[in-house]
């Protein structure tokens, strides 16, 4: 479709843009918080997550270290709250362990704007409407994002993303991250209900 076409290009022009000069003008906060996580949880900064990307494709997905690695006596990791630092909770709220993904836009594995990238043993748990979320690039923001975030279950999340796969259009792309920003600033959605972060997909429906 000529349009989608359309839409497509100016979108990943769009991405390349913005993604080039976030990472230019916010290099001095991103060595800071370099600096800083290196300090409190150790020489790991980035965290490096093998991600589901559009059409399922794997790729590894960038962000801030927020969580220490402290474990119990039998060596398995403590729950997420407990491995939260003020820190890392700090860098969450303010969605500023997000910021390396400018790095997976610029490189095209992911868009600004899309379904969240989850992980790939999730992709067989999903119906076949929530599959429709594979269509789009993935992004560091998106429909669902703004409209409850960690807040809501994953039926909810995954209902909103298709939306937006059927949607997708350049206005309501520059609607999201204006209203991304808002959300930010007023720290709204962090966590899930009961969680300090989004509870394991099991395939509910």
């Amino acid at each position: 479709m000529p349009a989608m076409t359309t839409y497509r290009t100016a979108k990943r022009i769009f991405d390349i843009a913005l993604s080039l000069a976030g990472i230019i003008c916010l290099c001095p906060v991103m060595i800071w918080i370099a600096v800083r996580v290196r300090r409190e949880m150790g020489k790991n900064v980035i965290f490096r997550q093998k991600r589901a990307g559009e059409g399922g494709k794997t790729f590894t997905l960038c962000k801030f270290r927020s969580m220490t690695d402290e474990r119990d006596e039998r060596g398995e990791l403590l729950p997420d709250a407990k491995r939260l630092p003020p820190f890392g909770e700090w860098l969450r709220a303010a969605s500023l362990d997000e910021l390396p993904q400018l790095w997976n836009v610029l490189k095209g594995d992911m868009s600004l704007v899309g379904p969240r990238p989850l992980l790939p043993e999730y992709v067989p748990l999903y119906d076949a409407t929530q599959k429709k979320r594979l269509d789009a690039p993935p992004g560091i923001t998106g429909w669902a994002q703004i409209n409850g975030r960690n807040a809501i279950s994953w039926p909810e999340k995954f209902a909103l993303d298709v939306w937006y796969v059927e949607h997708a259009a350049f206005a309501l792309d520059l609607k999201i991250i204006l209203i991304t920003i808002k959300k930010t600033l007023a720290r709204e959605g962090i966590s899930a209900r009961d969680d300090a972060t989004m509870p394991r997909f099991t395939g509910e429906r």
